[in-house]
């Protein structure tokens, strides 16, 4: 091959990269907006909003435990080893995850 063919190949992908790079470029500037609008929004929320998220937060952790407890009482295993799975007995590594909860 042709020096000036290399160089017309190299020249192309230089385009290339620079297509690229133009259009990533894009993509970080709309996701910087994109923050920014959402740390305002975040910040617009008075102490009152914050506390109804807050509240719900907790209501959903104390659903999800005691869903967990229930699935444990009814014979499944909760524990990251044999999640789901029926359990004959006790586990110690159910138990022990609860008590954490």
């Amino acid at each position: 091959m042709k020096l000036t063919e290399h160089l017309i190949q190299l020249e192309k992908r230089q385009q290339d990269v620079l297509e690229e790079i133009t259009s990533l470029k894009m993509l970080a500037y709309t996701l910087e907006e994109e923050n920014e609008r959402l740390r305002r929004q975040l910040c617009s929320y008075s102490d009152e909003d914050k506390a109804v998220v807050e509240a719900n937060a907790k209501k959903i952790q104390g659903q999800g435990y005691d869903n967990l407890a229930r699935l444990y009482q009814e014979g499944f295993h909760i524990c990251h080893l044999h999640f789901g799975q029926g359990r004959i007995g006790d586990c110690l590594f159910c138990m022990a995850f609860l008590r954490k909860l």
